[in-house]
């Protein structure tokens, strides 16, 4: 009989005490619009290898906080393991004993998530723990980047008066403080992104690391470390406006539709570049991708699958793009959501079943509507923060045709 192999447990801890004094209440103050925590418990949620997402916590509030983003908390961590100079290695002993304990639960693997590091990549979690997997002679994975500022470039102070030593010398290199950046060794700073362990180090070695670190290299432009109030507004502005493809709580990942009867979509944006040509008698013209109405034609040939346009637009050109694409419009809308949700109630659709591609703020809404939102590559950025699917094609750039492509992938499966 052949022996049934046994998934991997993976537990992501995220440890977050409510006594922060840099920025106080911290794990759970609004940052771009959703609690800090919010963005790591929706790390651990949406990674395939992770099983289990846990905050341990001393504040209840941060509790409620966290189980109503998904995350479980089983229990209260005690106020002596909630201290300014608390380390993470008592949390986490404290954790996976209770676990033990109380449930007789003991994970494969152990995750931290601090919440101070917010912007993830979308693939960050699964593809650390991959790397550790892959190794198994390595105690655990380190998110790392590379460091702003060289050390080789770094001074320690002796005392007033008296005269600075470098923090550290490279064999061959005399002076490194005064080489090029080119001729020093890369080195890489430790983020709180994602860490990956075993479970016996933290609790055999009494080490949150032990001594085979292997690095999970992180994009620099992920870089987030917030501590400050200054922190806390630079990197809200990064993440509006940085076009990151982050693990975001403002867009809790929904598949596409098992069975997808309708696709409404808006005009500008979507099915044109966004932009408008215009002659001096006031005449406009739009500029559209041919590889959209193939793709159209495609699915219609295929699927079941009705196809509309909701647009605020009025002018002419509108009309005219969706009659030679054989699409019903609506014009002059100014409430989408409204006249999205009369179409489904006359329709008969459960709006599970209904995708919406849009490309600005005014589509998000009935991106909120369907049962999955798509967005083109260049869409405005909280519209991306929104969608389910945010496509590599622009808009009037072939993005209706990718979603085309998508679709006939989908239902071959």
């Amino acid at each position: 009989m052949d022996s049934v192999v046994k998934p991997t447990e993976v537990l992501a801890i995220i440890p977050a005490r409510g006594g922060s004094k840099g920025i106080p209440r911290k794990n759970i103050k609004l940052f771009a619009g959703y609690p800090l925590i919010s963005y790591s418990i929706a790390a651990g949620l949406q990674a395939n290898s992770v099983t289990r997402v846990v905050v341990s916590t001393d504040d209840e509030e941060i509790a409620v906080v966290a189980r109503e983003w998904g995350a479980e908390t089983p229990f209260l961590r005690p106020a002596e393991l909630a201290q300014d100079q608390t380390t993470d290695l008592p949390v986490f002993q404290h954790a996976l004993a209770w676990l033990k304990a109380h449930e007789d639960y003991t994970p494969d693997l152990v995750i931290q998530l601090r919440p101070t590091s917010p912007l993830r990549p979308r693939n960050c979690v699964d593809e650390a723990v991959t790397l550790l997997q892959e190794h198994p002679a390595a105690d655990s994975v380190r998110g790392v980047v590379p460091s702003g500022q060289n050390p080789y470039k770094m001074w320690r102070l002796n005392g007033k008066d008296e005269p600075m030593t470098p923090l550290l010398n490279l064999e061959g290199v005399a002076e490194p403080f005064n080489a090029p950046r080119q001729a020093l060794p890369p080195t890489f700073w430790q983020t709180g992104h994602i860490d990956v362990i075993r479970p016996r180090v933290i609790l055999e070695q009494h080490s949150m690391s032990g001594k085979m670190i292997l690095p999970y290299k992180i994009d620099p432009r992920y870089t987030v470390d917030i501590d400050t109030p200054f922190d806390w507004l630079r990197y809200e502005w990064l993440l509006r406006n940085g076009d990151l493809d982050i693990v975001d709580p403002a867009s809790r990942r929904r598949q596409l539709p098992g069975r997808t009867k309708l696709v409404v979509m808006d005009f500008d944006g979507v099915l044109t570049d966004n932009l408008v040509h215009v002659d001096e008698q006031g005449n406009e013209q739009v500029t559209s991708s041919r590889g959209d109405s193939m793709g159209l034609r495609l699915v219609r040939e295929t699927l079941p699958i009705e196809f509309m346009v909701i647009s605020t637009e009025v002018n002419p050109v509108v009309a005219a793009r969706c009659k030679k694409l054989k699409l019903e419009v609506f014009q002059g809308i100014n409430d989408k959501p409204s006249v999205l949700k009369k179409l489904i109630q006359e329709k008969g659709i459960p709006a599970v079943e209904v995708v919406f591609i849009g490309n600005d703020v005014n589509d998000i809404g009935c991106m909120e509507i369907a049962g999955c939102a798509v967005a083109p590559s260049d869409a405005e950025p909280i519209v991306k923060r929104h969608a389910d699917l945010v496509l590599t094609r622009k808009g009037g750039k072939g993005a209706v045709r990718e979603f085309c492509d998508i679709l006939l992938q989908h239902y071959q499966k």
